[in-house]
């Protein structure tokens, strides 16, 4: 008895064809982008390390943010980088602050039109590049986490819709949630940073937030890039200190930990396509050695693929206008 030709190849025919069997889909409504603003700037700075890129002053602010918007990016992420630094990062939660500054700005001018995120964290603001409070050259977890619950606290006053820390602390989360609660922001999300790797592919965006740490390193804090189950343990620790969504950091190369998180829990699943990707990405076109919007679109569709709901990435501008034009 012969049995019929199994042909998968029937389902790849025609654009139409293959449209009507497409298992991931993609859209500027997955997208989160990225924003550096700096204190006291007077025109755009280039990001060398990251094409494209740039720092920018907070009068050009409306105009970033309008593009972004136009694309039908829904939100940004914003990072500040400030014209003072100290031992304790007190300009992080400055209520004068350029972070402070920038969100207040951001929602006058747009409303509800844009969610606004904010990173949490002390490397941009500390003397030390570090993403904590240094007591006796040791990164001090406690009053550390103290500190960033200042920091989402002056956040939320301005009228950020999402924390989002990244020192990597343990009892971050808990901590933010009960400061914003006891003040009031009951509606203020938490979207933790909660697998944060130590990883070189975060170098490129050390020059462009100048937060490199000035002695040591983040080992003592950031999560090792050979253990995935100590990444799936800081997930489940920050699901049950109340965080809204999880974020796996970096993306293209932990994408085995964002289908485990997708897998193992019921809660939004955010990546974040880090700085090294995109620059290692850029390199190569700029060298013509691969297309752009064919590499960008299958970067981010194996990230959503994977299992994110929603991804971090300085390839969002770029490639909303790629996923308009197919």
């Amino acid at each position: 008895m012969s049995f019929p030709t199994r042909r998968l190849r029937r389902l790849r025919t025609s654009d139409k064809m293959r449209n009507l069997v497409q298992e991931t889909v993609l859209t500027p409504k997955d997208l989160i982008c990225p924003v550096f603003v700096q204190e006291d700037l007077k025109s755009r700075v280039k990001i060398e390390s990251m094409p494209e890129i740039e720092r920018l002053p907070l009068d050009d602010l409306n105009d970033e943010v309008g593009a972004i918007s136009d694309l039908n990016i829904p939100a940004i992420m914003l990072f500040g980088i400030p014209s003072k630094k100290d031992d304790v990062g007190s300009s992080a939660y400055d209520e004068n602050g350029i972070i402070q500054k920038a969100i207040s700005q951001i929602r006058t001018n747009f409303g509800d039109k844009m969610v606004i995120m904010a990173d949490v964290c002390l490397c941009q603001y500390t003397t030390s590049g570090h993403c904590g409070i240094i007591h006796g050259n040791k990164i001090d977890n406690d009053s550390s986490i103290e500190t960033l619950a200042k920091i989402a606290i002056s956040q939320a006053k301005m009228g950020v819709d999402t924390v989002s820390p990244s020192a990597m602390m343990d009892g971050q989360v808990a901590t933010l949630r009960k400061a914003l609660d006891d003040n009031g922001f009951t509606d203020v999300s938490i979207m933790s940073h909660s697998a944060k790797h130590r990883s070189s592919f975060y170098s490129p965006f050390r020059d462009a937030a100048e937060c490199a740490p000035k002695f040591g390193d983040r080992k003592t804090y950031q999560v090792p890039f050979t253990n995935s189950r100590e990444a799936i343990r800081e997930v489940e620790m920050d699901i049950n200190e109340g965080v809204d969504i999880v974020m796996i950091k970096p993306a293209l190369s932990y994408l085995d930990l964002i289908a485990e998180t997708k897998r193992q829990f019921n809660i939004p699943v955010a990546a974040y396509s880090v700085s090294g990707e995109y620059a290692l990405v850029k390199g190569a076109v700029l060298q013509g050695w691969v297309n752009e919007k064919e590499i960008t679109e299958e970067i981010l569709y194996s990230i959503k693929r994977a299992g994110a709901d929603m991804i971090v990435t300085y390839f969002a501008k770029l490639a909303a206008k790629f996923l308009q034009e197919s």
